[in-house]
């Protein structure tokens, strides 16, 4: 069994079409048929079936192809190392990270990293709670960024940067934005703007509720930051974010406010895999950003 074997048949079954993946490897089409054909003979198994032009996984090709994609990136991520070993300071950090951080952690953090080590690249990538968690325990990123850390998981490793409040946001019209603070309790009869079930935000935000004793009522959805807030900006309910999200400016015709009872907060920080080394170029984000919050604390 080869790697070119392989690589060959991951394409072959993205694209469900040989003379196609033939096209986009640059090699014969009659090439690729011949090696998925040394493979399956190899193998004793058939893993694809034609339909019409196409080919589609069998139900082994199915399995094979879940275990396949788990090996290359094995083999991926240690070529990655051994480059980042001879050369750290060139390597490519892999990051992930929620919407809720992208407007000012995330740009702080690597703004001051490329000044001491200006040669090392990023690959972002942005996504959902479950998805960033899931994504590092697979290999896709190697670090993430995530509010509240998760302390549970066994197979990820989590460290807090900071501790932060939610608070209240409402449209700058409404009788509470004249206050100094509130009780969540004030807002039981008020129309909600939240993220969809499945967000961490939405949760944070059902579960805050439950605890000041009433069901919120969600009028309307949003799927990221900029909608919840233009909602609120034009009057359609109120909602709860996380202190980082509204921390430079208020948006326009909105007011937020503290909340003083219950007294609600998330940790924000990074998760790294627990089962497998960092690579150099990580190694040296990750203590990077550890040492930056210790001096921010010290600093306060």
């Amino acid at each position: 069994m080869e790697l070119r074997q392989l690589r060959y048949f991951m394409e072959v079954a993205k694209r469900e079409h040989v003379s196609e993946a033939a096209e986009y490897l640059h090699v014969a089409q009659s090439a690729i048929s011949r090696q998925i054909a040394n493979l399956e003979s190899e193998l004793g198994v058939s893993l694809f079936k034609r339909e019409g032009r196409n080919v589609k996984l069998t139900a082994i090709g199915k399995i094979f192809l879940e275990h396949t994609e788990t090996a290359m990136k094995a083999i991926d991520y240690a070529k990655e190392q051994i480059d980042e070993y001879l050369d750290p300071e060139r390597g490519t950090i892999k990051i992930g990270f929620p919407t809720s951080l992208a407007s000012h952690l995330l740009p702080t953090i690597i703004s001051a990293f490329k000044e001491e080590h200006p040669n090392v690249a990023f690959h972002l990538r942005q996504g959902s709670y479950k998805f960033l968690i899931e994504s590092v325990k697979k290999r896709d990123i190697n670090i993430a960024f995530l509010g509240p850390v998760p302390v549970e998981d066994q197979s990820i490793e989590g460290h807090i940067l900071f501790t932060e409040n939610l608070l209240a946001l409402v449209p700058s019209h409404h009788p509470l934005a004249e206050r100094d603070n509130i009780r969540l309790r004030d807002l039981r009869n008020e129309d909600f703007v939240l993220f969809p079930k499945g967000f961490i935000l939405h949760k944070m935000a059902f579960d805050a509720c439950k605890q000041a004793g009433f069901m919120p009522n969600i009028s309307s959805e949003g799927e990221d930051l900029d909608a919840i807030k233009g909602l609120v900006s034009a009057g359609i309910g109120v909602t709860l974010l996380p202190e980082s999200t509204v921390s430079e400016t208020t948006p326009r015709f909105t007011t937020k406010l503290p909340i003083h009872t219950p007294q609600l907060q998330r940790t924000v920080g990074m998760i790294i895999p627990r089962n497998r080394d960092l690579a150099p170029s990580d190694k040296i984000f990750y203590k990077f950003v550890k040492t930056f919050f210790e001096r921010l604390e010290q600093y306060k």
